[in-house]
Parts: C-alpha cells; structure tokens; sequence
C-alpha cells in the first residue's frame, strides 16, 4: 500500500512555470513506475484521466503525452520518496487537477499510459492557467 500526496498547483499566467511534487508514503517506492495524469474541468464524464507523463522506477526512462512533451518534465528522487513534474510554458489548455499515479507492476522497457494501469492515485492538486 502506497499513499500520495500532491502539491505545487496554483494560479499561473500563459508562458508560465509550476513544479509538482508528489509525496509518497511506503518503503517500496523506489520500485514503482509513476506518473502523471490530467482531468480538464469540462472532460465528459466517464472519460479517463489524460496520461500526462510517466517515469520508470529508476529513472532512466521516460515518456510523455505529445501535447506536453518539451514543456514538461517528469523527474523523481526515490532517496526523497518524491516524483515531480515541471511543467513550463503552460497553456490555458493545461488547466486541469493534475494526479500523481504508482504502478507496482515491475516493468522492462515499458511505461503504462493507461490510467487503469495504475493502482495507486493522490487526491490531485488543481493547476488553473489564465490567458
């Protein structure tokens, strides 16, 4: 059992930065893929959170959604039980609550972008980008 706990959202102009970070409890976090995903305000109902980035437990790999890459980086310290995500050059269309995601399903080479592929979830922290 993992628990997260996001921060780092806020109120922020077009062009500009925010760093999330996701806290996670456990001794076994070093072993987990994370990630990050997405829910716009308006998203149909039903609809699955958006995959934002994802990162495998060492570190060594990444990935990210097309809609983000080169403005968002996803990074994590296992000595601090801590993903981040740095997003810069933020859009309006970034507004959303952001979720930190753990995946305790030891992967090679493969990074899951699926939101049910992921068993654990933080509560979100809402990130809001004004034009």
């Amino acid at each position: 059992q993992v628990q997260l706990v996001e921060s780092g959202g806020g109120l922020v102009q077009a062009g500009g930065s925010l760093r999330l970070s996701c806290a996670a409890s456990g001794r076994t976090f070093s072993s987990y893929t994370m990630g990050w995903f997405r829910q716009a305000p308006r998203q149909a109902p039903g609809k699955e959170r958006e995959f934002v980035a994802a990162i495998s437990w060492s570190g060594r790999s990444t990935s990210y959604a097309a809609s983000v890459k080169g403005r968002f980086t996803i990074s994590r310290d296992n000595a601090k039980n801590t993903v981040y995500l740095q997003m810069n050059s933020l859009e309006p269309e970034d507004t959303a609550v952001y979720y930190c995601a753990a995946d305790a399903t030891w992967y090679s080479g493969y990074l899951p972008a699926a939101a049910g592929e992921y068993e654990y979830w933080g509560q979100g922290t809402q990130v809001t980008v004004s034009s």
